[in-house]
């Protein structure tokens, strides 16, 4: 396995190794003029056995300081569903906060990062979000998906499991479940 590259060339990276992976997305207004999020679903399109592949982490899980809603979803369940959980500042400060619960008021100068964190750990499944928002008497339903296809997300439960070290290489992951 070839090392990671830097962040911007990762989805190329991804690609060539038919690598599946997912990630978090940030919605933010592009008026002043305030956008509602009323609901956030999941659209499972697919489910497969899990890919009998490695697991591998690009990065030892350091993160910038947004403090964003988490929203816990459950791909193995026959109903998945979007559900908010509470979290920790990432300020620094540590303190806990609150599950955001829909619906969520955002706009450019008042952006909302909505982190969605998808498990699975039964299946191999392709899914997308849909968001429904409404605005200056407008409404609408908004397809969140990874460039026009869904996302993939696979169990790794029982797979080796790596983790790239800076100058060291790739190591097994001791904070993998596999």
């Amino acid at each position: 396995m070839p090392p990671p590259p830097v962040e911007q060339d990762a989805p190329t990276w991804a690609a060539a190794l038919d690598a599946v992976h997912g990630g978090s997305t940030t919605v933010q207004g592009t008026t002043p003029e305030a956008v509602v999020l009323r609901a956030l679903r999941v659209r499972v399109v697919e489910r497969r056995t899990p890919l009998p592949w490695n697991a591998y982490a690009m990065d030892a899980g350091c993160g910038g300081a947004l403090t964003p809603a988490v929203l816990a979803l459950n791909l193995d369940v026959p109903r998945p569903r979007v559900r908010p959980v509470g979290g920790y500042d990432a300020s620094g400060e540590g303190r806990e906060l609150p599950a955001r619960e829909f619906p969520l008021r955002v706009s450019r100068t008042d952006p909302e990062v909505l982190r969605v964190e998808a498990v699975a750990e039964d299946c191999d499944c392709d899914w997308y979000l849909e968001l429904d928002w409404t605005s200056q008497g407008r409404s609408g339903t908004y397809r969140i998906d990874d460039d026009g296809r869904p996302f993939r997300t696979s169990g790794t439960e029982g797979r080796p499991a790596y983790v790239h070290r800076d100058g060291g290489g790739w190591a097994p992951n001791p904070d993998a479940g596999g």
